[in-house]
Order: C-alpha cells, then structure tokens, then sequence
C-alpha cells in the first residue's frame, strides 16, 4: 500500500501543467533543485533527477520538454534492493545553455548570478508553483489519522530559508529544523496543512483530511461524553456508598426501626438498590428527587449523631 504521501504527490503529478509559462518554470526549476544532484563521472554541468514516484518522472519529463528546448535527456530505471524493491527513476538532463539559464541565471550584465531562484518567484502564482514543485521533489505529509506534519527537506540552508520565505509570504507559520543530512521546513498545524494542500489543488487530500478532521471531532465528543458520564457514575458510587454506611450505622445502633415509616421505606429501597443513582431510586419511591435528597441527607445527619 502507497504512503499517504506518495498517493498526494500522485495526485499532484497527474494534474494538467500550469497554463503560464512563469509558474511551469517556476515548478520545473523546484524540482531540479532540490530533485537534482550532479552525478560524478558526468560531463561538467549535467544534472540528474532521481525519484522513486512515476508520475513524478513523467511530470518533469513533460517540463523539460516544455521549457527546456533542445536540453538532451537518458532515462535509467534501477530496481530497489530493499524490501519494498521500489522502482527508482533518473533523468540526465546533459550539459547546455538552456538548463544553465534556468537554474544559474546572470544579471543583465552578465557578471553576476541571479539570487538562488527569487527571480522566478515574484509572483504569487509562482510562488505556488515553486512550493508545488518542491513539495514534488523532497516533501512528505502524515496520513490524517496521524498527527498532522508536513515537510519539505532540502540539502542546504539557504534553500530552505527560500522555502520558508514563501511560505510566510502565503501566509502560513512555518517551523524549520536541521537534521543529519537536511534542512527541513514543516507544517504542523492541521489547517495549516490541508491549507497547504488546497492551494496545490490536491482536492482528494484536502477530503481525506477534512473526512479525518470530522472523525476526530466525533471521537473527541464521544470520549468527552464517555469520560462525563464516567464521572458521574464514579460520583454516583460514591455517595451511594456514604448512604449505605450511614443506613448501616443507624441499622447496628438500633435506631433504624425507631424512624418513621418514610426514612425506614427509604432507607430500605437505598440498601435494595445500592447502585441506583437518585433519579432511579426516586422513581422507585415515587418521590421528587428533591424530596429523595432531603430523605437521604436526614438519614446521613441521624448517622453522625
């Protein structure tokens, strides 16, 4: 069974690229960022894009088909050698100007590189395009049943501080951290989550959550109701036994068949119906529960002296 991650990113892959040339570069220079590596024993200034998500490499195919004319490309399927023995898919992407221009743009002048890919992220729709293709390349999300949590993991900082720069500008409160071998960018706020989702298009994870949301909020009334009700029925218990001690104490004293004939039928039916809470037991007696109560407290006062 595929992760909740890969059937999201599934989803994403099998949508239909953007219409504007500015987000499909945007979305395609994502995912050679933080997808691509420099293979060694290369030509200089080659790029290789490896995933384990089908989709994933077809998508990348169509974009560099799309806005990187005339870039050569080898496609390499290896079979994993874990247990799972998943497919792993590389693009080559050989040297040339048009992938150089992509993802090392000079200025004007023509002496210095653009900063790491601002230029293609001005605009908002962009932008989204860009989280999109990350997200692609090296993100990951929880099930919805799970804790919500998801990330976005890149080899270096300050491509994680472009992440995350984004995602603030969206208006999302993006937590980072580093780990051994990466820099991660995450979302750990349910909302927060299936916002992200819902502004990539991803509508079958944004049902799955929301479905998962209304399940947890059922469950929540449920053990509220639950642990209500077991608290009432502790607190039931409770006096329930203070009665029957106080009856039983009236009882070994000899007071009990002294009292007058409505204390002794209460305290009777208490001692018939020691679990009984006082609704019930005041519907046995055919009394208010008021009226009960008051009985009982009289019982209890006779108790102590």
């Amino acid at each position: 069974m595929p992760s909740f991650a890969t059937e999201v990113k599934n989803e994403l892959a099998h949508q239909k690229p953007a219409r504007k040339e500015c987000c499909r570069r945007a979305e395609l220079a994502a995912l050679l960022r933080l997808g691509g590596q420099r293979p060694a024993e290369s030509p200089e200034g080659s790029l290789s894009f490896v995933t384990e998500n089908a989709a994933v490499a077809r998508l990348v195919l169509t974009l560099i088909k799309s806005e990187l004319p005339g870039v050569l490309t080898k496609i390499a399927v290896s079979r994993g050698r874990r247990l799972k023995k998943t497919n792993s898919y590389a693009i080559m992407l050989l040297p040339s100007p048009t992938l150089n221009n992509l993802l090392n743009p000079a200025d004007k002048g023509g002496r210095h590189k653009k900063s790491l890919d601002r230029y293609l992220v001005r605009r908002t729709c962009c932008q989204v395009a860009y989280l999109k293709g990350a997200f692609l390349a090296r993100g990951s999300v929880s099930r919805p049943t799970a804790d919500y949590h998801l990330e976005i993991a890149t080899e270096n900082q300050p491509l994680a501080a472009l992440i995350r720069d984004l995602l603030e500008r969206l208006d999302f409160t993006p937590g980072d951290s580093e780990r051994k071998d990466a820099y991660v960018v995450y979302l750990k706020e349910g909302e927060a989550v299936m916002d992200f989702l819902g502004m990539l298009k991803a509508e079958a994870a944004v049902e799955a959550f929301e479905s998962a949301k209304n399940l947890k909020e059922v469950r929540g009334q449920v053990n509220r109701l639950v642990n209500c009700e077991t608290a009432n029925l502790q607190r039931i218990g409770e006096a329930a036994a203070r009665q029957m001690e106080a009856i039983g104490k009236l009882d070994k004293v000899g007071l009990l068949p002294t009292l007058n004939k409505t204390l002794r039928e209460t305290a009777a039916a208490r001692r018939n119906n020691p679990e009984a809470s006082l609704a019930e037991l005041a519907a046995i007696l055919c009394v208010s529960k008021s009226g009960l109560n008051h009985r009982l407290r009289k019982l209890m006062e006779l108790a102590r002296g």
